[in-house]
């Protein structure tokens, strides 16, 4: 079954403290889930505010824009 989520996150959560920070996905486009990729930079540079943007299945390409 398919479930439309919302995300409006631009960016990852930073988790501390460890030896090294952790940053966890909060825009749901990486490919490396539950970590952090950088895809958020893309969502960053081709989505418009007000607008609801609709990914592939890759989360990878926008396939449709709608009115929020």
């Amino acid at each position: 079954m398919a479930r439309m989520i919302y995300h409006d996150a631009t960016g990852p959560a930073r988790i501390d403290p460890q030896e090294k920070p952790v940053f966890v996905c909060m825009c749901g486009l990486s490919q490396n889930l539950p970590y952090c990729d950088g895809n958020h930079k893309m969502a960053k540079q081709n989505e418009v505010d007000g607008k609801l943007c609709i990914y592939d299945k890759a989360r990878q390409s926008i396939v449709e824009t709608r009115d929020e």
